[in-house]
């Protein structure tokens, strides 16, 4: 019997020092719900590390993407205050996080000892590693979405989709990252008009606007690929 897969999604903040300490604190509140919202819906392990760093394990490999989105697009709903004299912090306005899907197995996977251990936390935490920005002068941001696996064509396949989702969500104001969040966890339309106290027409508009039906389909497909894997 082969070994079970599993996906861990690394996670390094773009830009983190840019926020004022009160909006650390706030990001921090923020995650924790977060994390109990994704354990909730997805059974997945998360855990913040140094503030500016999370891991999230999620169990069932099909549900990566979803897990992925969902954080991207939380953390980028989040108010942050406006400063325009400091362009990192319009930058982390715009890219919030970095993300990576290590696909793997786990040799050791301990939620009481808080410990991740195996192929695909190498995996996510090698591809941020890569892509990180930390003291360096200019921020260049390509993409913030990576995907790591032993199969070159499921990792490049999925790497395409990457990319498109990555441009579609660099553009969603605040507001629409928070429409794409319910969505992702499984809300209708008319139960988000309601949460947000408007029209079912205005989350509509919304939808269409950020790509939600591209990105609906983005993980349907993405889920297919996964589901054969355990």
């Amino acid at each position: 019997m082969k070994d079970k897969q599993h996906i861990v999604i690394s996670g390094d903040f773009i830009a983190y020092t840019s926020l004022s300490t009160d909006e650390k604190k706030i990001l921090e509140q923020s995650l924790y719900k977060l994390f109990d919202q994704l354990q909730e819906k997805f059974d997945t392990f998360s855990r913040l590390i140094k503030g500016d760093y999370l891991e999230c394990v999620v169990p069932d490999p099909a549900n990566g993407l979803s897990v992925m989105l969902a954080i991207k697009t939380f953390i980028k709903s989040l108010e942050i205050e406006d400063k325009p004299e400091n362009n990192r912090s319009k930058v982390f306005q715009t890219y919030s996080i970095r993300l990576a899907m290590g696909l793997g197995t786990l040799d050791r996977f301990d939620i009481a000892n808080n410990i991740i251990d195996g192929d695909a936390i190498y995996r996510s935490g090698r591809a941020i590693s890569d892509e990180s920005t930390h003291n360096k002068e200019r921020m260049v941001i390509k993409n913030t979405l990576f995907f790591s696996s032993d199969n070159e064509e499921l990792t490049f396949n999925i790497e395409t989709i990457l990319a498109l989702l990555d441009h579609l969500l660099a553009r969603a104001t605040s507001r629409q990252n928070e429409v794409l969040f319910l969505k992702i966890m499984g809300n209708s339309e008319k139960t988000i008009a309601k949460q947000l106290s408007v029209s079912q027409s205005s989350i509509n508009q919304h939808s269409t606007a950020s790509g939600w039906n591209g990105m609906d389909k983005s993980i349907r497909y993405f889920s297919h690929l996964l589901s054969t894997l355990n």
